[in-house]
């Protein structure tokens, strides 16, 4: 069971985080840090890697909050400079980790560069995220997942649209996770715990399994 007060102070301190980022003062998350223990921080693209990220903790039995573990949502990658020198080396001194798609790995390269931080800890996907879980359900699984939750005639309309005729199945998926406002936020959790054991996309498993 997840510790209450200390996921309740990691929610507090990725809130101050990203007041600081947005150029508020950083003393409330210093002083958040120190409390609540926090060694690590996991810069993520957008809200529905974190998502993924903590449904797939949460599936092991891992309470990340309390290992010090804070998953943060930078709101893109081209963020990534300014959260790693935040809360890497020139600021917090934090253990950087992270997750990224493919096209945007040269963000998080140039960030990490400039914060002083190894680049050990960052695992990228194929394509994005979306794509991983899709290969790894399967399209039939995926649709199952999107049926069970009441989308299957959005997806099916989506389907029929002129610019999707003729794609492959997987490519139609993706793009419809990303077609409506918090659809790809709730499947990154959705996909994330209908995964088995043996289905986890490689860069996630290593992520969690360096941090």
């Amino acid at each position: 069971m997840a510790d209450t007060k200390a996921c309740a102070d990691m929610r507090a301190f990725r809130e101050a985080v990203g007041d600081w980022a947005s150029g508020g003062p950083g003393g409330a998350a210093a002083e958040l840090a120190a409390r609540s223990g926090v060694r690590t921080a996991v810069l993520l693209e957008g809200l529905s890697d974190l998502e993924a990220v903590e449904a797939l903790a949460a599936r092991r039995g891992r309470d990340l909050a309390a290992e010090g573990v804070c998953v943060v949502s930078m709101g893109g990658a081209m963020n990534v400079g300014r959260y790693a020198g935040l809360l890497g080396p020139p600021g917090l001194g934090l253990r950087l980790a992270g997750l990224c798609d493919e096209r945007e790995e040269p963000y998080y390269e140039r960030g990490l560069e400039r914060a002083g931080a190894p680049r050990g800890g960052i695992f990228v996907c194929v394509s994005d995220l979306e794509e991983e879980f899709i290969r790894a359900l399967g399209t039939a699984g995926v649709e199952e997942i999107v049926g069970a939750e009441g989308d299957l005639r959005a997806w099916q309309t989506f389907q029929h649209q002129p610019a999707q005729l003729g794609r492959p199945r997987a490519q139609q998926l993706r793009r419809f996770l990303g077609t409506k406002k918090g659809r790809k936020i709730r499947y990154g959790r959705l996909l994330a715990e209908a995964l088995t054991p043996q289905q986890v996309p490689p860069p996630l498993d290593a992520l969690l399994a360096g941090l």
